[in-house]
Protein backbone atom coordinates (compact mmCIF):
# COMPACT_ATOMS: atom_id res chain seq x y z
CA UNK A 1 0.00 0.00 0.00
CA UNK A 2 1.30 3.30 -0.83
CA UNK A 3 0.24 6.74 1.41
CA UNK A 4 0.51 10.08 -0.30
CA UNK A 5 2.65 12.75 2.30
CA UNK A 6 3.77 16.23 2.16
CA UNK A 7 6.14 18.10 3.80
CA UNK A 8 6.96 21.29 4.45
CA UNK A 9 11.05 23.10 4.02
CA UNK A 10 10.30 26.47 6.04
CA UNK A 11 12.96 29.00 7.16
CA UNK A 12 12.48 32.22 9.33
CA UNK A 13 14.64 35.23 8.62
CA UNK A 14 17.97 34.20 9.89
CA UNK A 15 17.54 31.36 7.75
CA UNK A 16 16.83 28.51 10.10
CA UNK A 17 14.89 25.53 9.16
CA UNK A 18 11.90 24.51 10.67
CA UNK A 19 11.43 21.03 12.25
CA UNK A 20 9.41 19.34 14.45
CA UNK A 21 10.56 16.04 16.79
CA UNK A 22 7.80 13.27 15.78
CA UNK A 23 5.54 12.16 18.72
CA UNK A 24 4.52 9.06 17.60
CA UNK A 25 5.26 6.39 15.22
CA UNK A 26 6.83 6.12 12.13
CA UNK A 27 10.07 8.14 13.64
CA UNK A 28 9.02 8.92 17.19
CA UNK A 29 11.21 11.16 18.66
CA UNK A 30 13.34 11.64 15.74
CA UNK A 31 13.53 15.40 14.00
CA UNK A 32 11.87 15.80 10.47
CA UNK A 33 10.28 18.64 8.55
CA UNK A 34 7.06 19.04 9.43
CA UNK A 35 3.80 17.26 7.22
CA UNK A 36 1.83 14.33 6.98
CA UNK A 37 -0.56 12.01 5.29
CA UNK A 38 -2.95 13.97 1.99
CA UNK A 39 -6.00 13.57 2.88
CA UNK A 40 -9.05 12.18 0.47
CA UNK A 41 -10.06 15.30 -1.54
CA UNK A 42 -7.03 17.16 -0.39
CA UNK A 43 -4.40 18.65 -2.99
CA UNK A 44 -0.88 19.13 -1.82
CA UNK A 45 -1.30 22.56 -0.95
CA UNK A 46 -4.28 21.95 1.27
CA UNK A 47 -2.25 19.48 3.13
CA UNK A 48 0.77 20.94 3.17
CA UNK A 49 -1.03 23.98 5.16
CA UNK A 50 -3.17 21.88 7.08
CA UNK A 51 -0.21 19.89 8.31
CA UNK A 52 2.09 22.34 9.22
CA UNK A 53 -0.84 24.20 11.35
CA UNK A 54 -1.07 20.91 13.30
CA UNK A 55 2.35 20.15 14.11
CA UNK A 56 3.44 23.38 15.06
CA UNK A 57 1.12 26.82 14.64
CA UNK A 58 1.93 28.23 12.07
CA UNK A 59 0.28 29.13 9.08
CA UNK A 60 2.65 28.65 5.71
CA UNK A 61 2.01 29.49 2.12
CA UNK A 62 3.03 26.81 0.20
CA UNK A 63 5.94 26.79 -2.85
CA UNK A 64 7.60 24.89 -5.21
CA UNK A 65 8.01 21.07 -5.24
CA UNK A 66 11.94 20.83 -4.01
CA UNK A 67 11.79 16.58 -4.55
CA UNK A 68 9.94 13.11 -3.39
CA UNK A 69 11.45 10.09 -1.67
CA UNK A 70 9.86 6.43 -0.88
CA UNK A 71 10.22 5.82 2.72
CA UNK A 72 9.06 2.40 3.92
CA UNK A 73 6.52 2.21 6.83
CA UNK A 74 5.35 -0.64 9.06
CA UNK A 75 3.54 -3.92 7.48
CA UNK A 76 4.91 -3.32 3.79
CA UNK A 77 3.20 0.61 3.78
CA UNK A 78 5.04 2.76 1.45
CA UNK A 79 5.17 6.67 2.35
CA UNK A 80 5.54 8.73 -0.65
CA UNK A 81 6.83 12.08 0.45
CA UNK A 82 6.49 15.15 -1.87
CA UNK A 83 8.46 17.96 0.07
CA UNK A 84 7.89 21.65 -0.91
CA UNK A 85 9.38 25.11 -0.08
CA UNK A 86 6.91 26.80 1.89
CA UNK A 87 6.76 30.61 3.84
CA UNK A 88 5.22 31.52 7.23
CA UNK A 89 2.34 33.95 7.01
CA UNK A 90 1.19 33.96 10.32
CA UNK A 91 0.52 31.80 13.73
CA UNK A 92 3.15 31.45 16.67
CA UNK A 93 5.29 28.68 17.11
CA UNK A 94 4.08 25.82 19.31
CA UNK A 95 4.06 22.31 18.87
CA UNK A 96 1.02 20.16 18.53
CA UNK A 97 -0.74 17.01 17.22
CA UNK A 98 1.74 14.25 16.99
CA UNK A 99 5.11 16.92 17.06
CA UNK A 100 6.26 16.00 20.68
CA UNK A 101 8.74 19.44 20.09
CA UNK A 102 9.40 22.15 17.33
CA UNK A 103 11.86 24.24 16.82
CA UNK A 104 14.25 26.39 14.48
CA UNK A 105 17.58 25.24 13.10
CA UNK A 106 20.59 25.86 11.16
CA UNK A 107 21.92 24.17 8.70
CA UNK A 108 25.36 23.38 10.83
CA UNK A 109 23.12 22.40 13.58
CA UNK A 110 20.78 19.70 11.19
CA UNK A 111 23.80 17.41 11.35
CA UNK A 112 24.36 16.91 15.34
CA UNK A 113 20.08 16.23 15.74
CA UNK A 114 18.54 12.45 15.57
CA UNK A 115 17.20 13.31 11.98
CA UNK A 116 14.90 10.76 10.07
CA UNK A 117 16.36 8.52 8.28
CA UNK A 118 17.25 10.14 5.20
CA UNK A 119 16.61 13.48 5.57
CA UNK A 120 19.96 15.30 5.44
CA UNK A 121 21.21 13.37 2.43
CA UNK A 122 17.25 14.51 0.92
CA UNK A 123 17.81 17.99 1.56
CA UNK A 124 21.73 17.86 0.67
CA UNK A 125 20.57 16.24 -2.97
CA UNK A 126 18.00 18.71 -3.53
CA UNK A 127 20.21 21.69 -2.90
CA UNK A 128 18.13 22.82 0.29
CA UNK A 129 20.95 22.70 2.17
CA UNK A 130 25.00 22.70 1.82
CA UNK A 131 26.32 19.22 3.42
CA UNK A 132 26.84 20.51 7.43
CA UNK A 133 30.49 21.40 7.95
CA UNK A 134 32.62 18.86 9.54
CA UNK A 135 29.34 16.13 9.08
CA UNK A 136 29.72 12.92 7.36
CA UNK A 137 26.30 12.25 8.73
CA UNK A 138 23.53 10.51 6.71
CA UNK A 139 20.33 10.62 8.60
Amino acid sequence: MRVNCVGAIVRDREGRMLLVRRGRPPGQGLWSVPGGRVEPGESDAEALVREVLEETGLTVTPGRLTGAVDRPGPGGVVYEIRDYLAEVSGGTLAAGDDAADAGWFTDDELAGLPLVPGLLDALTGWEVIGRPSGSSATG
